[in-house]
C-alpha cells in the first residue's frame, strides 16, 4: 500500500493538487475503512486486488477534478460531520464566519430562538447553530429538492431532526415569520468570473449555488427587501458575501430598512459576513 500511496501522491502532485499526499491518505483510508491517522502511523500492509482497484478509481475521480467532499461523501464543518453529495454546495471554512457572527450577536438573547436559513444547501449553517442552541428551532429553505434531502439526512445523523424543518422554495417567498435570526450563504460569484474558478468548483459544484448574476448581487436584491417583514423586532440577519461586496450588501440592507451593524472577517482577513438588525 505504501508504494500505491506514493504513486498516487506523485500523480496528484503532477496534476497540480495542493496537498497530494494528504488526499491520497484520505482516499486510502476510505478504501480500508480506517481513520487516516492509522495510515500516517505507518500501516504498510498492501492493498488486496479489490482494494487496489477501488483506490485507483477514487484517485482517477480526484484527478478528473471532482471535489474530495463528493468522493468521500462528507465534509467537516464547525467540528461536525456533514454528508455532501453532487448537486449540493460543499461547506467551506469561510462560511464558519457566519456561525461565529451569529453566536456573537445573539449571545444575549434568552429563550427559544426561531432560525431561518435561506439557501440552506447541506444544512451546515442551520444545523451548526441548532447544535449550539439546544432550545432553538429552525427552518431551512432551498430551491433544490436534492439539497433538502441531504440537509434532512444531516439533521437525522446529528440528532437534530426534531428541531429542523425544511421547505422547498425561493428565498423567503411564502414565509410568514417572525424569525429571530436569519442566515444565508447565497450565490455571489459574478457570472463573468465563474470560468475563472478552480476546476473542481466550476465543473462539479451546482451553478445555481455559485452564480450571483452580472455583479454577483442578484440574490441579495431578492433577499433584502423581505427581511424586515419576516424578522422579529430587533432580530438579526447574517449574510455571507464575496470579497469586496460587503459595502454593497450593507447598502441593500439599509435601503430595505435594516440597520447594518458591521462585518466579520474570515481567517484570510476578508469581510465575509455582513451583520444587520431589524427595527426594535
Amino acid at each position: 500500500m505504501t508504494e500505491a500511496l506514493r504513486s498516487a501522491a506523485r500523480r496528484m502532485g503532477r496534476a497540480g493538487l495542493v496537498r497530494p499526499r494528504h488526499e491520497a491518505r484520505l482516499l486510502a483510508a476510505r478504501v480500508l475503512g480506517c481513520a487516516p491517522d492509522r495510515l500516517i502511523a505507518g500501516n504498510g500492509r498492501p492493498f488486496d486486488a479489490g482494494q487496489a482497484e477501488r483506490f485507483e478509481r477514487l484517485v482517477d475521480r480526484r484527478l478528473s477534478g471532482e471535489p474530495m467532499a463528493y468522493i468521500l461523501g462528507e465534509r467537516e464543518f464547525w467540528s461536525l460531520r456533514f454528508t455532501v453529495e453532487p448537486g449540493v454546495l460543499v461547506p467551506r471554512p469561510d462560511s464558519e464566519t457566519l456561525v461565529e457572527a451569529a453566536l456573537e450577536r445573539v449571545a444575549e438573547r434568552g429563550g427559544p430562538l426561531r432560525l431561518l436559513d435561506l439557501g440552506t444547501g447541506s444544512g451546515c449553517l442551520l444545523l451548526s447553530l441548532l447544535n449550539e442552541w439546544p432550545d432553538a428551532r429552525g427552518l431551512g429553505v432551498d430551491l433544490s429538492a436534492a439539497a433538502l434531502a441531504v440537509a434532512a439526512a444531516n439533521a437525522r445523523s446529528l440528532g437534530l431532526r426534531e428541531r429542523a424543518r425544511w421547505r422547498l422554495g425561493a428565498w423567503s417567498s411564502g414565509l410568514q415569520g417572525p424569525f429571530d435570526l436569519i442566515v444565508s450563504n447565497p450565490p455571489y460569484i459574478a457570472s463573468s468570473a465563474i470560468a475563472s474558478l478552480a476546476p473542481d468548483v466550476r465543473s462539479f459544484e451546482p451553478a445555481g449555488a455559485l452564480d450571483g448574476g452580472p455583479d454577483g448581487l442578484d440574490a441579495y436584491r431578492a433577499i433584502a427587501p423581505d427581511l424586515g417583514r419576516i424578522l422579529a423586532p430587533a432580530g438579526w440577519a447574517v449574510l455571507e458575501v464575496g470579497a469586496g461586496q460587503a459595502d454593497d450588501v450593507a447598502a441593500l440592507l439599509g435601503a430595505a430598512g435594516l440597520e447594518a451593524i458591521g462585518t466579520r472577517r474570515d481567517l484570510a482577513g476578508i469581510p465575509r459576513a455582513v451583520v444587520a438588525r431589524s427595527a426594535a
